[in-house]
Order: C-alpha cells, then structure tokens, then sequence
C-alpha cells in the first residue's frame, strides 16, 4: 500500500468518529501551520475538538491527557518518537499520529501516517504540515486551498533544496500554483523584504547572516552609503539596477565567510491575495511569523493569523520584531563569549553552554544560524545548551555548513543522551533533547569523549542513483 492510500484508508477511519477529539501539535512553524489545517478541516467537518500546542512530548504531558474524557487524539508533526510511552498511557483510546520524524519502533494499533514507513525521507520529501493536508485533501478535494499552509511548513523545516521542493512537497506546491494561489520569483532571500526600510531589513538579517551587518543599525546604514542606495528605501521598490548592485555587494561581504555567498539568491513564494507591502505575503516570512510567534511562547497568535483573524495578526507582527532582537541578542552573546568557557572548542566539535543566556525555544535556531555563518569549517559538530524555565537543560544539536552533514546528527546526539537515560528526538540534519540541569556537566563531558572515537554507524545512508 502506498502513502497515499494508506492516508486515504485512515480518513476512512476518521470519518466514523461521532465524538469530540482533541488535537495536539508543535509549536514550531511546521506544527503550527499542521494545526491551523486540521482546525479548517475540523471546522467544515462541524466536528467538535480541542487543541494544545506543545513544546515537546513529554511522559507529564501524557498523563495530564490520560485523564481526561476524549476518546480520540490526533498527534501532528509529533508522536513517532513516542509510540510507546502513547501506547502505555492512552490505551483504549483511538489514536491518529500524522508526522514525519523519525520513527521509534514499538508495536500498536494507531492510524499512523508517517513518510518513512514508505520508504520517503520525512526530512525532505515532506513536512507534518505536509502530511496533514495531505489527509485533509483525502477528507475533501476541495480541502487542496490549503496547500500553500502545507508550503509553510516545509519551508519552516527547510525542507526546500536549492533546486526547490522534493517529493510530495513538489506535489503540493503544485496544487497551490494550479488555483492560482501563490507565484514563484526569483530574487534576494531577505526578510521583511515588503515592508520595512532596507537599513532595517539588513541590521535585522540573520538567514542569510551577513558579517559585520547583521545585527548593527551604523554599520548597516553605513553599508548601503557605500553603494550609494539610500536607507529608507524599501527592498522591493529598488531599480534592477539598484539590485544587481546590492546584491553583488552582499555577495562580496560575504566572500570568505560563507560555503557559498551566493546562496542569497533563490525562489521566492508570493501569496497572490496578500497586497505588495503584506508582511505576509512572502511565504518564507509569513512562516518566520509563525516560528516567533511559537518559539515565544504564543502559538495562539500564528494559528490566528492562518485564520484570518485580524487581531491576532496585529499581535504576531510586534511579537516577529521582538523574536527577530532576540535572535540578534543570542548571536551577539555568542560571538561576545566565543572565546570564553562558555563554548568549548575541539577539532570537528563546539560545545555552546548558552545556560540562561539563550532561550530555550530559538536555541535551535540559533545554532543553525551559527552552522550557515561559516565561523567553523564544514562538518564541525555543534552543540547547544539552555536553560528552560521547569530546570531542565534544552540540547540542540546540527552541523556546519550549508550543505547535509555527512554525519546522522539524531544518533549522534541519542548514543550520547541514552548513556544518561534520555531519548533524542529530530532529524538526521538537526536534532534535540531534554533532560534536567544536574545532568548538564555528565552530558558535557559524554559529548566531548564521544568525538575522539567516531562511530562508522553515525554515517548518513545516502539513497542509490
């Protein structure tokens, strides 16, 4: 059976339920934009649910809902790295997981829908977002108005490669140029791009980083002086002229510390129903949005804004301006205590202890940013720690470079954290866990043994020709 029919088959299954459910997602941009789908699907189906958005599936969580009423569960964008303890806690419950991680095998009886059990890599080919509208389309055809969320999702787990989308994200996108939703331009990958004056969108640029710009107004100011373009024009109002020549300064700034400074350059996805100057009218901001609006901890306002309430928007657009100085603030910290205790350097590894320096929620983030910024040489491992507000400490763990590791980063990561008891959870490409503070220092030094004697195991499969 295929992926398809397998959804096809669950949705089949879904439509007997008479009885409310209750939804849970994550609270990044892909489990954002997997809620906001399910809540339209639910909502033409007139079928009665609740939802919860959470940072990640924890033991805690599942027993809060062991006590509760709802006979039905859906688990988007989450739950293959938690078949058991979901097994254990909510038995006689029919459960409905739609995700893309990799899976932790254990025997059960859920409607499971999961691109790995089909031979399709979750971490490219599609997102949760993906997999939710996939099963949404399956409920109702007419369902395919809600491709471009699935978009946003796959673009929030970078999921598009520098030839565009793979797989069943290719699909999707398709269905959301064929009713005329979106449009695909090439251009400058740069954020805010609409609607804020060009010093701003350089001083606040962090994907791509841009040495010696980002994050400082003179220095920004000074920058667009030099080529003679003046501050307080906007991105999109430039001449072509005006942006060759800023985009091969930019090119040119960063020569030296970037794999390829000219990866600024790509496709560019533009909602067709969203005015010039929208904020969201580019999908890749409309999903960064999103990703701030979770990451700081109001989630309810970026599945607003996918519902079109006007109110929520409003909300979310001051809260993208404080997660965008909070990004800038982690990364000043960083470069600021480079060379202090708090980051240990070796040979193929960096140990980044943020502590309470960082948030917990964009510590991923940031060491992503710090992976593309070409501060150390292609496949270097890094890994990152903070501090959460329970006492636990947030591990995230990618590789340097712009390109795929050679290294699986989530085993990597999980034959360290499972020496202390805990599990990891993520992609081959980026991965995470928790576990609580007094385990910090045993982790530290774990992960620093582990580089001396790499494993053949830790070797990214790659697919045949």
């Amino acid at each position: 059976m295929s992926f398809l029919e397998s959804i096809k088959e669950a949705t089949v299954k879904f439509s007997e339920i008479k009885t409310p459910i209750h939804v849970i997602s994550h609270l990044d941009t892909d489990g954002l934009t997997a809620a906001a789908i399910m809540v339209k699907t639910l909502t033409k189906l007139n079928k009665t649910f609740s939802l919860s958005i959470v940072r990640q599936m924890t033991k805690q969580f599942l027993n809060e809902l062991k006590n509760e009423s709802y006979e039905n569960y859906i688990f988007l964008d989450l739950g293959s790295e938690n078949l058991k303890d979901i097994d254990e806690v909510l038995k006689n419950r029919k459960i409905f997981i739609l995700d893309h991680h990799l899976i932790h095998e254990h025997e059960n009886n859920f409607y499971h829908l999961n691109p790995y059990l089909h031979n399709l890599d979750g971490s490219k080919e599609v997102s949760g977002a993906g997999v939710t509208y996939l099963f949404s389309k399956a409920l109702d055809h007419q369902n395919k108005d809600l491709a471009y969320l699935a978009l946003m999702g796959a673009i929030g787990d970078k999921q598009e490669a520098k030839e565009g989308f793979q797989g069943l994200n290719k699909e999707i996108l398709k269905d959301s140029l064929d009713l005329n939703k979106i449009e695909i331009k090439t251009g400058l990958r740069m954020f805010d791009s609409q609607t804020k004056p060009l010093y701003q969108v350089l001083q606040f640029s962090t994907d791509p980083y841009l040495p010696g710009i980002t994050g400082s107004e003179n220095s920004s100011i000074g920058f667009l002086e030099e080529i003679g373009i003046e501050k307080n024009r906007k991105l999109i109002h430039l001449s072509e002229e005006e942006l060759k020549k800023l985009t091969s300064s930019i090119i040119i700034k960063r020569m030296g510390s970037e794999d390829d400074p000219k990866d600024i350059l790509g496709n560019i996805y533009l909602l067709k129903d969203q005015d010039e100057s929208s904020p969201i009218k580019d999908l890749k901001e409309f999903s960064t949005l999103l990703n701030s609006c979770g990451r700081l901890n109001k989630p309810s306002l970026g599945i607003g804004t996918c519902l079109n309430d006007e109110k929520s928007f409003e909300l979310a657009i001051d809260l993208l301006t404080n997660y965008k100085t909070e990004l800038i603030n982690s990364l000043n910290w960083f470069y600021q205590n480079k060379n202090s205790s708090s980051v240990k350097e070796i040979p193929g590894l960096t140990i980044i202890n943020a502590e309470g320096n960082i948030r917990d929620t964009v510590i991923g983030n940031v060491t992503s940013i710090i992976g593309r910024s070409n501060a150390y040489p292609p496949d270097t491992i890094l890994i990152s720690l903070a501090h959460t507000l329970e006492g636990d400490t947030k591990i995230s763990i990618r590789a340097s470079g712009n390109k795929a590791p050679l290294i699986n980063l989530r085993e990597k990561l999980n034959k360290i954290t499972q020496k202390l008891g805990y599990e990891s959870g993520g992609h081959s490409f980026a991965a995470g866990s928790l576990m609580p503070q007094e385990k910090e220092q045993e982790f530290i030094n774990l992960a620093l043994e582990s580089i001396k004697a790499p494993t053949e195991s830790f070797i990214t499969p790659t697919k045949p020709n």
